[in-house]
């Protein structure tokens, strides 16, 4: 019996569910010790909301925090800019860690584990989370990790040539967040729900995002209009603190949310990083995407519908890599005229649905088995040294 940990160690809950559902196959499995480590409550929360009850009294839940004293202090001091205490959970919990075979989670961070603190011994699994064309999910640190579970061909083949994985550190498992999050729906109060619905989704990152420049035209084309609802659903970290970091890009900004007047507004609905933000709940209800660089438009393609994408820093994107998804729907340069722009867009949706359905087929390899299991599948004969990784 291995001691496998998934450790849910971020500011928001938007990860929670792309490893959860890997944690509770396995725990349903009996085979393996499996806890769930996080470091807030809203995690914790987070957790118990989307977890079956049976499976989850099977894990174990520990809280981790920071030691008193200058852990502490150091946070207190850099948290309102950076994430410092995600970053101090690491090393403030060494001897937690050690005790563990694997440790599974769905970001980065804890490579910090191997490459500042030395423990060689525990393997490391990464889950990703998303499913997107950034270049940050296909940079060298990927190959740090011991086995990654990607979702379709699309990532395994690019972190092979980009990131220099080798096959043997992959395993194809397809896209377990659609296991907990396909049936999810946004219950709107829209005073007319059978109109057309757009999703607004910017990312967080400045030197990425379409809200810096265009997201306040974009809100005030849905004032006083009565052609679409629309739900603002940006990345749930545009929001978390008032200036916003990004190392890759590096960049840093200050955020202000939308106004008041927009709250007003029946037709218009403002959720800044609520856990519906991250579930599918309104990528499954809305009709239409509007975005720029946010992997949350492949969940919402997971149906092909009509797309459309702001070009808010004049990207020369063609054939590159990192926009692949922009070949799903026009590219605005401005959001001048939007509206008309997306009766164009539904127009032409016939136009762009066999391409959409092809990034989808290329970006999930999913199957009648569920994900979750398939992911279980693939940690179990990992850490047993046998089978193959797909």
């Amino acid at each position: 019996m291995k001691r496998i940990c998934f450790l849910f160690n971020h500011d928001q809950t938007h990860q929670v569910a792309h490893a959860l559902p890997i944690a509770l196959a396995l725990a349903a499995r009996g085979e393996h010790r499996i806890m769930l480590a996080y470091a807030r409550d809203a995690i914790r929360r987070e957790i118990e909301r989307q977890a079956d009850p049976a499976l989850l009294a099977r894990v174990e839940l520990v809280q981790l925090d920071l030691k008193r004293g200058a852990s502490q202090a150091l946070a207190g001091v850099l948290e309102r800019l950076v994430p410092a205490t995600k970053l101090l959970i690491y090393r403030d919990n060494l001897d937690f860690f050690r005790s563990f075979d694997a440790v599974v989670v769905s970001e980065k961070t804890t490579l910090l584990l191997k490459t500042r603190y030395g423990l060689d011994n525990v393997k490391l699994i990464h889950t990703r989370h998303g499913a997107g064309d950034r270049a940050i999910g296909f940079n060298p640190e990927s190959a740090q990790f011991d086995l990654v579970l990607v979702s379709g061909p699309k990532i395994r083949d690019r972190l092979i040539a980009d990131a220099g994985l080798t096959p043997e550190q992959i395993a194809l498992v397809g896209y377990p967040k659609f296991d907990l999050c396909a049936n999810n729906r946004f219950q709107d109060s829209f005073p007319a729900p059978e109109r057309p619905t757009v999703i607004y989704n910017p990312h967080p990152s400045p030197k990425l995002s379409s809200w810096f420049k265009h997201g306040a035209a974009v809100l005030e084309a849905f004032r006083g209009q009565d052609r679409y609802n629309l739900i603002f659903a940006p990345h749930v970290m545009l929001f978390e603190r008032k200036w916003v970091v990004t190392l890759d890009p590096p960049s840093l900004a200050r955020v202000e949310p939308p106004g008041p007047e927009y709250a007003c507004e029946p037709r218009i609905h403002i959720d800044t990083g609520s856990a519906a933000s991250s579930d599918m709940s309104y990528t499954n209800r809305a009709d239409i995407y509007l975005g720029d660089v946010s992997s949350q438009v492949y969940e919402f393609l997971r149906v092909p519908r009509p797309c459309l994408f702001l070009n808010s820093h004049g990207v020369d994107w063609q054939g590159d890599p990192n926009y692949l998804h922009w070949q799903a729907g026009p590219i605005l340069e401005s959001a001048a005229g939007l509206l008309d722009a997306i009766d164009a867009a539904i127009a032409e949706q016939p136009r762009y649905a066999p391409v959409q359905q092809a990034l989808i087929d290329a970006t999930f390899s999913l199957s009648g088995r569920p994900s979750a299991e398939r992911a279980a599948d693939a940690i179990g004969a990992f850490l047993e040294g046998t089978g193959t990784r797909g």
